[in-house]
């Protein structure tokens, strides 16, 4: 790992000031740039990488240990899913090591542990959807090692915390979803039903692994779970001209008409994930207008790109979405014409990122997409993930589009 940050820092110093926006990174730029906001996410956010605190299997919400809380449970699915992302790209063993001290670390660090140990699980958490980032990144956890322990915890939380939050069917004013929050009045939220889809998608496709669990469900159950997630969301949070994803629908029956990245990413992997199960192409058709929706009138405000999130949950929503768009566009499936356009807007992301918005002395990026972030202050977890989470989205598509273009050379 200590090679590929000489390389960065080399990479760096001959990159001439300035460098024009629409210089679109090429492949390899895009693996220099993920490698060394990754390695940066471990060197400064991973509490175990300052020898003061060699157990901390936690990622910090602040740089230099500036805040070391621990009330934010659902940025560390994330960061792991970073980790994994890195780990996929270069198999390095210093991501593959992290992961057994992380299964390690998440219950003895979620705020809501104690309250976990009463109902028999110290990973449950208030908040459904922080237990669906979790699963999520268990899934992955497990395709990259093999390792069933992480798929089974998937697999229990789904059942145990997630799937028992939905409806009832015919309760009104709501009629089917998932409840947003265990512990509160109930909401309705696309934050709690789009990655519950998704969860339950992604293991209807690995049912047949260690099926034998007492938590396992068939195929066809997972799958039937996920269409009825995913419809309840489509019907009631989504708009089908627009492909703008409402917020949630409260206790009264009314909706939240606005619209956060995050939702829009979710919704779209939900539809992807079911294209993939069905084959149905309507389920493209519902992640593409979503898609555009995002790329369009949610991010002309700020020249092309998403708004700038620096702090708080929203420093990692625009980072979800670009996971999910990533999925989209690489699918064989795809029109060629609709893969180009989103990956435009993807490289177009990316390049704004790392030409102006990322600080190139330390790798770090604080959430505002033409300002770095001064080398003497702190970074917050959460948009340090959004910007790995957007050059490993980038790599992801650009490897696609190196792999599937006539010729060997990458789009730029």
């Amino acid at each position: 790992m200590k090679r590929l940050f000489a390389a960065l820092a080399v990479y760096l110093s001959l990159l001439p000031i300035g460098v024009a926006q629409d210089d679109r990174l090429t492949s390899q730029e895009a693996q220099i740039w993920a490698d060394g906001m990754a390695q940066a996410l471990v060197k400064n956010f991973w509490g175990a990488s300052f020898k003061e605190h060699p157990d901390r299997y936690f990622f910090n919400k602040t740089s230099r240990q500036a805040d070391m809380g621990t009330g934010d449970y659902w940025p560390q699915a994330h960061a792991i899913d970073v980790v994994t992302d890195a780990y996929l790209r270069t198999k390095e063993k210093e991501y593959y090591q992290l992961y057994d001290l992380w299964w390690q670390g998440m219950p003895r660090f979620n705020p809501d542990a104690r309250r976990g140990r009463r109902k028999g699980d110290s990973w449950w958490n208030a908040f459904v959807d922080d237990m669906e980032w979790h699963c999520l990144a268990l899934i992955r956890v497990y395709e990259a090692t093999g390792e069933t322990r992480y798929l089974n915890k998937a697999r229990q939380m789904y059942a145990d915390w997630i799937w028992s939050q939905w409806g009832p069917e015919d309760e009104a004013p709501w009629y089917g979803g998932i409840t947003w929050k265990t512990d509160a009045a109930k909401s309705k939220n696309a934050c709690s039903n789009g990655p519950a889809a998704i969860v339950a998608a992604r293991l209807a496709q690995l049912a047949s692994v260690d099926a034998s669990n007492a938590k396992n469900k068939s195929a066809a159950e997972y799958q039937d779970e996920a269409l009825k997630i995913y419809q309840w969301e489509r019907k009631n949070l989504w708009d089908s001209k627009s492909g703008a994803v409402f917020d949630n629908m409260n206790r009264e029956g009314r909706i939240g008409r606005f619209s956060l990245s995050y939702n829009q990413g979710t919704f779209i992997g939900a539809a992807v994930e079911l294209f993939r199960l069905t084959k149905d192409r309507s389920f493209l058709d519902d992640a593409v207008l979503t898609a555009r929706y995002t790329t369009g009138p949610m991010s002309r405000r700020n020249n092309g790109v998403l708004s700038d999130a620096t702090g708080g949950d929203g420093g990692l929503f625009h980072g979800i979405f670009f996971r999910y768009l990533a999925n989209l566009i690489v699918l064989p499936e795809l029109d060629d014409d609709v893969r180009q356009e989103l990956t435009d807007y993807l490289l177009h992301s990316a390049t704004t990122l790392v030409r102006q918005g990322v600080n190139s002395q330390t790798s770090l990026y604080a959430g505002r997409w033409r300002r770095p972030q001064p080398q003497d202050q702190p970074c917050a977890l959460n948009p340090h993930v959004t910007g790995c989470m957007l050059l490993e989205a980038t790599c992801k598509v650009l490897t696609f589009a190196g792999n599937n273009a006539p010729s060997s050379q990458s789009i730029h």
